[in-house]
């Protein structure tokens, strides 16, 4: 080499290094022995040689994997591993002397001298005097060395700092404090926190009663983490929430920072570690990122996503933005028996070059004696299990055509539908009937040939397996060091199947390939599948092969020992010859092919009716703002076909109202007039107007006067005197069917899901609705909408504590955190959409565009769901969202319990919108005649759909909604992600006009237009925006510089890049009006109102915690919110309808003694006074004894005891404790008495 310049690396970053490309833990041990004295780089040819010192035997192989890693990683030609201590203990030859080729130097840049002399005796200096003054120190940058430092560790440290002091010190592990400390100095990753439901949130602040705000945020160093608490205040004359603010500013999730400060338990954290700090400066990345850096790079043709049930890792879209960035060519998706990774995939490839590939690992079985000649394989966990597996070999099947994507369809339809036992299983016969069109792989070790092998199997056998297949496989030995472990196998021997793998192929005249069998995208992956499978009780979970997904560098190294020119061949050669025999072929149709049911006369009768409707509204001669809209949106429906959708969607609405059930809109379908037109939505998506039922008299507000015609003054007819009617909420269509009325309508209604207590024997409204759909299209043309159901943020944090408790560490909630992403999103199982019904066409196979499966993997189910998540084909099929919702049946009750008691004629569609006393609750708890400190509220909101929970609350009391449309705003907040917290409720604090912020999806693209941006680009922005792509990229330029040019404030911009879901204004628009329709009844009539609250929304309601009066009620609400997450689900949905019982005993209202004869079974019947509980009300009665007793109760014949009661109702000894116990008995004796007289 020629002389360049040495360096002394900071050892325990290189080690750390080297453990993220995937060594086990126990080649890490032996890496560990390796003191590194220096490291000497020729830039020139690209070289390095690492010269260290060893304490034991290095084997030659761990070293050459050691260096191979490190080419890989820093695009080098060579690197040496030389040992400079006992030559004899590593077996590596000797490197000669440094000296004689490199210059080694100090931190001046001036040669070293071959004695180093000692430093002088500091001076004697005698007390008090002070010690003499010493020269600056002044650093000379060497070039050569700063970029060998980048190329080791990156940039420099960014001497920058983002708040306090400068960080100095020596960075400590997380997982290394243990006890209160001061000064200590951590790097780590910023990561968010979770609330107390488990959801992510990037800070959590908290504004104290002095002004001053704490904020909290969390890091994470691997190793453990901690929440980083700072205080903003008032001192020196700083504003606090700007401060903050700004602040906030500068950090990002993933941003990596050196922290110093002062360490402590903290008894508001349940005792966990915060750090108060002094000083927070930005770090550089730990390590550099991995890239392909081979000239011709090879194809991966085995990976496995998240949706491989509880077993694969691989974030879907990343894996293939990653298989981009490295610049494959091709990449094949195999997951466990199914395909649902397809569209996510493709959809993540959208814009580039790349082909996918299509295929799945199957289940492969014997043919026939299915049920009864199947060999019995233990389940892959120590957990015992009822039955035990089918025994099955895995396979590989890709599909090179259309054909044969219909015939995996088929396939995963087949393994589902009539193979399900635990896994879908194909048997070999299936399989070959279906193959035209595919390409069948050997898959790994649990593939039938390597078993073979390990069988024993002779040349003649493996011969006649491998035959059956197109190519062969061969994968990293560590990935079966599980063999090794066992000691059932070496190294050599595993290195010699694959050897005898290779060489079958080639007598067979078959490709073989290496694929990695990818898991997991990157190697510091392996510890979240550790968890993973930890908590699945696999007894080898912290042992984890290295299944990450591998540069070509990468996969050359590991199979080196076929030969360079073979390994050559299997890794790459091979992998691009069978991507070249397959097709780039889409997964489903695109998104404008909508296939839907034909029925005569839809196009006619949705016009009809659109302007029958309109000129019932408006008028002979409509006005020319409704004349516009009508032709507008009925020329995109007709022209784009889409005139059934709301032909259906009407007919459905009209069986519903017809019945006396209101149904609510969800989704965008408010946006849209003529559904308005057609009574699909109560939503009128024109401008604020004024219109009289009577003379139909009409007066629009075209100036943005008022944002809902709701707010508008109550005003009298000038043509005929009549109180006219308020309507309007100046939604654009665009939001529904797109700019130019193309985008597939999404109608979702909301139908009363709850059965009528009065009729308990009925159908619920939505049942009702879906047997009617079955009777228009037909029920084989009619299927459930299918959903993936996958690991939740609660859930993985369960995992991560349950892993570390298992294993007697302890993890902070700051590294929960940080984790949780990686285990949530992973499948657990299918399930079908609560309402989401599929209307298939009469001559169409499903199969063009999803296979089919039944829900929760459930062979004996009825229900037949797609095995797509519904998300990913609504736009090709006709997708009916016909929802179960508790506020229809709310509202079905308040009218029973009015009309009973109050007003026979009560219509709750005529309740009047605006009322003073009403929108009072919204700001504070006058309207309920009770104090803030009476019902632990500053608003009165407390069971109103939306509106009742503690964070909407805080969000009510920030916005003081003072009419309609701000209590949208407030809807559109609570629903979005990162659009209230860390973006407007900072801007609203900070003193930004409530309407100037972002709440709805439509804010943005109105708020653009009304600047005078152009309405194509401010659609496109709002669409960029309410995805979250402007969170992940941020604007686009062509975005930002229209939105400058329109004198858009830079804080609205900001904004934007924050959002990362934004909800429909038609959406919160429903959903407020039928929140503020019970919150009327709520304010006026409050016993109806907690009566039908109890009734409908109250199913755990148990009388055994009210009957114990107002002060244990308290003392239990309080309670539970001082656990915080710690409180159990049970407990937390209690404090729910408590908050209301607590309310109600406040306005003076009581709920009456339960009794046998007096109470309803099932409803909270309204007294004088307040309301009985229902029998059903008591825990451990339960609904069906509640009946029991109801059938078996005469007051013409009483009870004459407890045995009586029993006797005649049928139900338990233990029903009629608890019911004495309550003194819903009254005197009833225990025992028939005898009567003498």
């Amino acid at each position: 080499m020629q002389a360049k310049y040495c360096i002394v690396p900071d050892e325990e970053r290189f080690f750390e290094f080297l453990r993220q490309q995937g060594f086990s833990q126990v080649e890490m041990m032996q890496l560990h022995m390796m003191h590194i004295r220096q490291i000497c780089i020729d830039e020139v040819s690209s070289e390095w040689e690492v010269h260290f010192e060893c304490a034991a035997h290095l084997r030659d192989g761990l070293l050459q994997s050691a260096a191979a890693k490190l080419a890989a990683a820093f695009s080098l030609q060579k690197v040496d591993m030389i040992c400079d201590g006992d030559g004899s203990s590593c077996q590596i030859s000797q490197g000669t002397n440094i000296a004689d080729q490199y210059e080694v130097t100090d931190c001046t840049g001036e040669p070293l001298p071959d004695d180093i002399p000692l430093p002088p005796e500091p001076l004697d200096i005698e007390i008090g005097a002070t010690e003499p003054t010493m020269p600056p120190c002044v650093e000379i940058i060497d070039e050569d060395y700063e970029a060998a430092y980048r190329n080791l560790y990156g940039e420099k440290k960014d001497s920058e700092v983002l708040w306090g002091k400068k960080v100095t010190g020596n960075v400590r592990p997380i997982d290394n404090i243990v006890e209160e400390e001061k000064k200590v100095v951590i790097e780590g990753e910023f990561v968010k926190i979770m609330d107390k439901d488990s959801n992510l949130t990037t800070f959590d602040e908290r504004e104290l009663r002095s002004g001053a705000i704490m904020l909290k945020f969390g890091v994470s160093d691997g190793s453990n983490g901690i929440f980083i608490k700072m205080r903003f205040d008032d001192k020196n004359g700083k504003e606090p929430r700007k401060e903050c603010n700004s602040f906030k500013d500068l950090l990002k999730p993933g941003m990596r920072l050196r922290i110093q400060g002062n360490v402590e338990p903290d008894q508001f954290e349940f005792n966990e570690f915060i750090m108060h700090p002094t000083g927070i400066m930005k770090a550089p990345a730990i390590s550099a990122e991995r890239m392909d850096n081979a000239e011709e790079k090879r194809v991966e043709l085995h990976c496995h996503t998240k949706m491989s049930k509880m077993d694969g890792l691989t974030p879907m879209e990343d894996l293939v933005k990653k298989a981009i960035k490295w610049g494959h060519k091709a990449l094949a998706i195999t997951d466990h028996g199914v395909v649902q990774a397809f569209p996510f995939c493709f959809d993540a490839a959208e814009g580039s070059d790349i082909k996918l590939i299509f295929g799945m690992e199957g289940y492969l079985i014997s043919d026939s004696r299915f049920k009864d000649d199947m060999e019995r394989e233990p389940t892959d966990t120590t957990k015992k299990t009822k039955s035990t597996k089918i025994k099955s070999n895995h396979i590989i099947i890709l599909a090179k055509n259309e054909t044969g994507l219909r015939n995996l369809y088929k396939l995963v339809t087949i393994s589902h539908m009539r193979y399900l036992n635990k896994r879908p299983l194909l048997p070999r016969q299936v399989i070959e009937e279906h193959r035209e069109g595919l390409l069948l792989g050997s898959a790994c070790e649990a593939g039938e040939l390597f078993r073979a092998m390990l069988a024993g199997a002779g040349e003649k056998e493996l011969e006649q397996i491998a035959s059956f297949y197109d190519y062969l496989e061969i994968q990293p030995v560590g990935n079966n060091m599980f063999l090794v472990r066992e000691q059932d196998y070496t190294v050599e021997q595993l290195q010699e199947f694959n050897r005898r793998i290779y060489e079958l192929g080639k007598r067979l005249n078959k490709l073989t390939v290496a694929t990695c069998d990818v898991h997991f995208l990157n190697p510091e992956d392996a510890k979240l599948r550790a968890i993973l499978q930890g908590v699945q009780n696999y007894k080898d979970a912290d042992n984890q092969p290295p299944l990450y997904f591998r540069t070509t560098e990468e996969m050359l190294a590991e199979f080196e020992y076929l030969g360079k020119d073979v390994a050559y061949e299997v890794c790459v050669t091979n992998t691009n010859k069978i991507s070249d025999m397959i097709d780039k072929i889409k997964p489903v149709p695109d998104r404008d092919q909508l296939y839907s049911p034909f029925i005569p006369g839809a196009e006619e009768a949705v016009r009809d009716m659109s302007y029958d409707m309109a000129h019932k509204w408006y008028g002979d001669k409509l006005p020319q703002i409704v004349e516009d809209r009508l032709k507008m949106e009925l020329d995109a429906i007709i022209g784009h076909g889409f005139s059934v959708l709301y032909y259906i969607a009407h007919k459905l609405v009209k069986h519903s109202l017809d019945r006396g059930y209101l149904v609510g809109s969800r989704g965008s379908v408010g946006s849209s007039f003529v559904a308005t037109m057609l009574e699909i939505t109560e939503v009128n998506a024109l401008k604020p107007h004024y219109r009289c039922p009577n003379c139909r008299h009409s007066e629009f507000f075209y100036n943005n006067e008022v944002d809902s015609g709701f707010d508008l003054p109550v005003k009298d007819c000038p043509e005929c005197g009549t109180r006219m009617l308020r309507d309007g909420h100046d939604i654009p269509f665009a939001v529904f069917l797109g700019f130019h009325g193309d985008k597939v309508p999404d109608i979702d209604l909301n139908f009363s899901g709850g059965i009528d207590p009065d009729d308990p024997s009925a159908m619920s409204d939505q049942s009702v609705a879906h047997k009617y759909t079955e009777e228009l299209f037909g029920r084989d043309n009619v299927c459930r909408a299918g959903t993936i159901s996958t690991v939740a943020n609660k859930t993985a944090v369960g995992y991560i504590r349950k892993y570390y408790e298992e294993r007697g560490l302890h993890v902070h909630p700051a590294h929960v955190a940080a984790l949780m992403s990686g285990l949530a999103g992973i499948k657990r199982t299918t399930g079908q959409h609560p309402g989401g019904i599929m209307v298939v066409p009469r001559n169409m196979d499903i199969h063009y565009i999803t296979p089919m499966n039944r829900p929760a993997d459930d062979r004996n189910a009825d229900t037949v769901t797609t095995h797509y998540d519904y998300h990913s084909i609504n736009d090709r099929l006709v997708k009916l969202d016909i929802l179960g919702h508790d506020d229809p049946m709310v509202l079905k009750m308040l009218e029973k319990y009015m009309q009973e008691d109050v007003d026979p004629t009560f219509d709750p569609k005529r309740i009047p919108v605006g009322d003073e006393e009403t929108m009072r609750i919204f700001q504070n708890t006058s309207s309920l005649g009770v104090t803030p400190e009476q019902i632990n509220s500053e608003v009165g909101t407390f069971g109103i759909p939306e509106c009742g929970t503690n964070f909407v609350r805080q969000m009510i009391k920030d916005v003081q909604p003072k009419n309609f449309s701000e209590v949208v705003r407030v809807s559109g907040y609570s629903h979005g992600t990162d659009v209230w917290l860390n973006n407007a409720q900072d801007l609203i604090k900070e003193g930004k006009p409530v309407k100037d912020t972002i709440s709805t999806r439509d804010d943005i693209m109105t708020n653009l237009i009304a600047k005078g941006v152009d309405p194509s680009l401010a659609f496109k922005t709002m669409e960029y925006v309410r995805k979250g792509k402007a969170a992940k990229k941020g604007l686009e330029p062509k975005m930002r510089e229209a939105m400058e040019a329109a004198n858009i404030p830079e804080w609205y911009m900001k904004s934007c890049e924050r959002v990362q879901y934004l909800f429909p204004k038609a959406h919160a628009v429903a959903y407020v009006l039928m929140a503020y329709r019970i919150a009327y009844c709520k304010v006026h009539y409050p016993k109806e109102f907690y009566a039908a609250y109890f009734t409908v929304r109250a199913k755990d309601f148990d009388y055994t915690h009210v009957a114990k009066g107002l002060n244990y009620i308290k003392t239990f609400i309080k309670s539970v919110y001082q656990q915080g997450y710690k409180a159990s689900n049970l407990d937390k949905s209690t404090v729910t309808y408590l908050e209301l019982a607590n309310e109600m005993l406040e306005r003076g209202l009581k709920f009456e003694r339960m009794d046998i004869y007096e109470s309803d079974p099932i409803k909270f019947k309204v007294t004088k006074d307040g309301l009985r509980p229902p029998l059903a009300a008591l825990s451990g009665v339960g609904e069906s004894a509640a009946k029991a007793i109801a059938a078996a109760r005469d007051k013409d014949n009483p009870f004459i005891s407890q045995e009586d009661l029993r006797i005649r109702s049928g139900v338990g000894k233990g029903v009629i404790e608890k019911l004495a116990e309550m003194g819903a008995l009254g005197d009833l004796p225990e025992k028939n008495q005898i009567s003498l007289f």
